[in-house]
């Protein structure tokens, strides 16, 4: 692996969705956050990788069958078998919060195709199961009934609203522990080396903080503080 793509590697792994969500709205996007949602497992909470979109709708009783669902044909068995390696699987369930929209049989396929999670802004089922399979998986609560007991997965790679937010094929998914979000993919490198940058500059001036020091002039920073900034970092490479 070259150096660019150690450093490149390196920001993917750790840079933040609280500073992205920050260089974001500097570029005028406000809302590209997913609200309500966070990891169902705590030793798999950290998400990185395009979008892979499914779109659920409303289930129709004479469509929204067990054997129906599992036919190949179906978007949701589709996304399982065609999401990429390295992509995350990303669905909009409609609002629609009484029935489960994977569990961790779909989940397991997941992981043997080296997907790198699943996002949904609808329950999960299986969770005491999912919790142990240390795979990233954001969702919004649980519940028991598979997902065809309320909804059908109809499409997928479309625009869709997952979360209110919209999220297009190929669109950046970032998570941690303060939740999702999506970058669109033309400005996505521009958004996460400055992100990481940010990151960087707030451990400076926290370690300064907790050394005593008064916010004032200091977060945010003002010209001085960065150019020591600059010259503490010219130091310590």
């Amino acid at each position: 692996m070259s150096d660019g793509q150690t450093a490149t590697k390196k920001m993917q792994d750790s840079v933040s969705t609280a500073s992205i969500s920050a260089q974001l709205v500097k570029r005028g996007f406000r809302t590209r956050s997913i609200s309500n949602i966070k990891s169902i497992s705590p030793s798999a909470n950290r998400i990185f990788g395009p979008a892979y979109t499914l779109r659920y709708i409303p289930m129709r009783e004479d469509l929204a069958t067990g054997p129906k669902m599992g036919q190949s044909s179906n978007p949701q068995r589709r996304a399982i078998e065609d999401a990429p390696m390295g992509s995350v699987l990303i669905a909009d369930t409609h609002g629609l919060e009484l029935s489960g929209s994977f569990g961790d049989i779909l989940i397991a396929r997941l992981i043997q195709r080296g997907v790198s999670g699943i996002v949904s802004d609808g329950p999960m089922r299986d969770i005491s199961e999912i919790k142990k399979m240390d795979f990233p998986v954001f969702s919004k609560g649980n519940a028991a009934p598979p997902s065809f007991s309320s909804m059908m997965a109809v499409d997928a790679q479309i625009p869709i609203g997952c979360g209110g937010v919209a999220t297009f094929p190929g669109d950046i998914i970032v998570g941690d522990e303060d939740g999702v979000v999506v970058i669109p993919k033309d400005i996505a490198e521009e958004v996460i080396a400055a992100a990481y940058e940010q990151d960087l500059l707030e451990a400076y001036i926290r370690a300064r903080v907790e050394n005593g020091e008064s916010i004032v002039g200091l977060y945010p920073p003002s010209e001085l503080v960065l150019s020591e900034y600059e010259q503490f970092k010219k130091h310590k490479s």
